[in-house]
């Protein structure tokens, strides 16, 4: 009979620090170090907008898309100040006032792929909105990323 190897699983402690160590050292400069951390920062902003969205539809009992369109907003607005403070190092923009703006209209791109893909996972395909959601949430990601670091976080060419 052979022994079953034991496997270390970390705390959940552990990992919270080591996150937060990742994310007190300087930004990275490579691009997946950067999607990594974006994927961090991402992963916090859409809690933020999943809970929103669910609150505003169930609690509020506002219609699914104007719940998607507020979340998403608020899920912009924390990815905004998460992402300049920890994922990207090199800023394009100088006045901070046109980079969120830029940065929001970049969202604002976003918003309207991931009401598309909202309605059409759900009213097309038939999916539950929450399920929809994270289909769409997915592809909006991906954009809001690439847009993001290509048009604020990129040095300029010389």
């Amino acid at each position: 009979m052979t022994a079953i190897p034991s496997v270390r699983v970390p705390s959940s402690s552990s990992l919270v620090e080591h996150l937060g160590e990742t994310l007190r050292s300087s930004p990275p400069d490579s691009t997946a170090a950067q999607l990594g951390r974006y994927t961090i920062v991402g992963g916090i902003a859409f809690v933020a907008d999943f809970t929103t969205l669910y609150a505003c539809t169930e609690l509020l009992a506002l219609h699914y898309l104007v719940s998607g369109a507020l979340a998403l907003l608020v899920g912009i607005a924390i990815n905004y100040v998460l992402s300049v403070r920890f994922v990207f190092r090199v800023r394009r923009v100088r006045h901070r006032g046109i980079e969120l703006l830029i940065f929001a209209l970049i969202g604002l791109v976003g918003l309207a792929l991931n009401e598309g893909l909202l309605f059409l996972f759900t009213e097309l395909v038939g999916l539950h909105y929450l399920f929809s959601k994270v289909a769409a949430t997915a592809a909006t990601y991906l954009w809001n990323f690439f847009a993001r670091k290509r048009s604020l976080f990129t040095a300029r060419a010389t």
